[in-house]
């Protein structure tokens, strides 16, 4: 059995569709309690932070290349796209 950390209890006041959405995670069996769907919702929330964050820098680095860097690159992409799509993952 997984130990679990210890909790922080809050207390705050939600708006009704956001009560709402919680309680639906709860009635739909994603969560057990409105414990767990504050998680959920904030994991979300965290996660699509840390992609926006993770798109920004990978655009940044694409813009920084020099013209000839970036040819480079996506001759290097297609022939790995070509190259994967004579790999089958289902049987692999």
């Amino acid at each position: 059995m997984r130990k679990r950390k210890a909790r922080q209890k809050i207390s705050t006041t939600v708006a009704p569709e956001t009560g709402a959405y919680l309680h639906d995670l709860i009635r739909q069996g994603y969560v057990a309690n409105l414990s767990e769907a504050v998680d959920h919702a904030v994991r979300i929330a965290r996660r699509a932070k840390s992609r926006a964050r993770l798109e920004e820098a990978t655009a940044t680095f694409y813009r920084s290349m020099s013209v000839p860097d970036r040819k480079a690159d996506n001759k290097l992409g297609l022939a790995m796209a070509r190259a994967s799509s004579k790999v089958n993952f289902d049987d692999e």
